[in-house]
């Protein structure tokens, strides 16, 4: 009777045990989602309860190795040079086998790894050895929550295959995907979008940035599609993201489950999660080196000068924190933070709107629902300053100064404000958007400040805009222009906002029901880093924040004639 000899698994042997033992000494620094998993790991290899057979990872990893160039600068055409972690995962998500089936024992790797660290290039290249040294007759995917996501992965295999084969001697492209002609293997797209997204029978997938999915269809989708293969791969791939209790939420608690054994059930033993993550947010403050835990290839593939810049940025701007923390850092954020700190806006600076006499201003209006609060604000400046005077006034119905008792707790104090002048009553339930256009005329009878420009959201305007124009200002004549309430719109004024309130470069009078505004005001981020001022609540009101805003993107779109007719003012 013939004994086999089982291998004795070994750094020098295993690029598994290898990475495990860099990461050990300091060669590499990672946090303790991905120490944990790499224990048992090596555990699990020592129990019997697997097969560990190196023979299909190494073919992957010869193959990427040796027949993969890769797509982009400034590493375009050059051949794929695995590190340390790329080839210690590879090799833990093939080699693991059940032992009575000799299938692989994943079946579903989770890869969360901070932006610019090559997740994408890694699977597009996993997916192409897929396609030429996998198992024939392979359906191949590449998915994400829309077709422009799901062309990266998708157009990053079809570049590799020309590398290697620019003649398509060997493969093919057509608008019904990516052909092997020697082993029929095929790649084809998947998203949210696609039709028919069930009655495929897909081996192996990449899902890329799957935190923007609030469901889980795409995945399900794939999932369901594979429940006839013996050996199915489904990558998903992703950094963290805004999306709150979507998708990924809900896998990292199952990921968290696995690595800290919460969960000894067979689909918590048969996934693999790969955790580039931090171990606090202080540590990305005050110790540099921890960035490597969420970004392996920093200095290699990752600047280390890019990743400077952003945490500086982070420092100075919420908006940029928000983002710096989720994709550089891979540090939940929910996408809503409060915006502003309390010393942003509490400090000395008030004048006289007696003083600002025949001043050049631009305006914006908030008109909200007619029954709540409305704000209306014109921004000024003198020659040779670059402090923005804004004068504001309120609006509120009389039904609110009442009665609203969830706008009182919330620390309205519309009655206080109203006998102070900050606030205009209207008399009825509803507030006449008459007299906010009534205000901005008044402007120029009491003081001649003379409104160039004045902006206006989308909601309620009619009667505003009626009444705007027997004053002569008009849309037609252009004073009048329409500010959409997106981030796409507003992200660069409120940025600037935020950054003027910090260097003391905005005047608005100490305004209380401002500071009120200001502390209820949040910030919601998306995936394209443009942030948009939200509130959390109907009590807690921002539209003097929403105004300001607006009024600076007024600025923005006409700075160079606003300064050029305040300095001629002055001379």
């Amino acid at each position: 009777m013939l004994i086999q000899n089982k291998p004795i698994w070994t750094p020098d042997n295993s690029n598994l045990l290898r990475y495990k033992e860099l990461c050990e000494i300091g060669t590499y620094i990672i946090g303790e989602d991905l120490k944990t998993q790499l224990v048992n790991l090596s555990e699990d290899l020592k129990t019997g309860e697997y097969i560990y057979d190196t023979e299909d990872a190494l073919l992957r990893i010869n193959f990427m190795e040796h027949c993969v160039r890769l797509t982009k600068s400034p590493f375009y055409n050059q051949p794929m040079v695995l590190m340390d972690w790329q080839k210690a995962l590879i090799e833990a998500a093939y080699s693991f086998k059940m032992p009575d089936t000799e299938f692989d024992r994943f079946k579903r790797v989770l890869l969360e790894i901070a932006r610019k660290n090559g997740k994408t290039e890694t699977c597009a290249g996993l997916a192409f050895a897929e396609l030429i040294v996998g198992n024939p007759g392979s359906d191949i995917v590449a998915s994400s929550n829309d077709d422009a996501q799901a062309n990266i992965t998708y157009n990053a295999v079809d570049v590799m295959r020309l590398l290697v084969d620019p003649k398509s001697q060997d493969t093919w492209k057509n608008q019904f995907g990516i052909s092997n002609l020697n082993n029929g293997s095929k790649m084809t797209k998947l998203t949210d979008r696609t039709r028919n997204k069930e009655g495929r029978n897909i081996d192996f997938a990449v899902v890329d940035e799957v935190h923007e999915m609030k469901q889980n269809v795409i995945v399900k989708s794939i999932e369901q599609s594979q429940s006839i293969k013996d050996n199915p791969k489904l990558w998903l791939i992703t950094t963290d993201g805004f999306v709150f209790e979507g998708f990924l939420d809900d896998e990292l608690k199952k990921a968290h489950a696995a690595i800290y054994r919460e969960d000894d059930s067979m689909a918590s033993k048969r996934r693999l999660d790969w955790l580039y993550t931090q171990d606090s947010e202080m540590e990305i403050w005050t110790n540099p080196k921890s960035w490597y835990k969420s970004n392996p290839t920093l200095g290699v593939v990752k600047k280390l000068e890019y990743l400077e810049e952003q945490v500086e940025l982070a420092k100075m701007s919420k908006a940029d924190r928000i983002f710096v923390l989720s994709k550089d850092f891979n540090i939940k954020q929910n996408g809503t933070e409060s915006w502003l700190n309390i010393e942003d806006y509490t400090y000395k600076a008030v004048y006289d709107i007696e003083d600002m006499r025949g001043a050049i201003a631009l305006g914006m209006v908030d008109l909200a629902e007619t029954t709540d609060l409305c704000c209306a604000k014109v921004l000024m400046m003198r020659p040779g300053d670059d402090t923005k005077y804004i004068y504001t006034k309120y609006f509120i119905p009389r039904q609110k100064l009442d009665v609203d008792k969830d706008d009182h707790n919330a620390g309205a104090r519309y009655k206080e404000w109203a006998d102070a002048g900050y606030i205009a009553v209207c008399p009825d339930n509803e507030i006449d958007l008459a007299v906010v256009a009534d205000w901005f005329y008044q402007l120029y009878k009491d003081y001649k400040i003379r409104i160039i420009y004045c902006g206006y959201d989308q909601r309620f305007s009619k009667d505003w805009i009626e009444r705007m124009s027997m004053y002569g200002w008009t849309r037609e004549g252009k004073e009048l222009e329409m500010v959409l309430q997106n981030a796409a719109t507003l992200n660069n004024a409120l940025r600037l906002v935020e950054a003027d309130l910090k260097s003391r470069l905005i005047n608005y009078n100490e305004n209380p029901v401002d500071r009120w505004n200001f502390k209820n005001s949040c910030l919601k981020m998306d995936d394209k880093r443009q942030a948009l001022c939200i509130k959390t609540n109907d009590e807690n009101k921002i539209d003097g924040s929403v105004t300001l805003i607006g009024v600076y993107e007024m600025f923005r779109r006409h700075k160079s004639e606003f300064l050029s007719r305040v300095n001629k003012k002055g001379k």
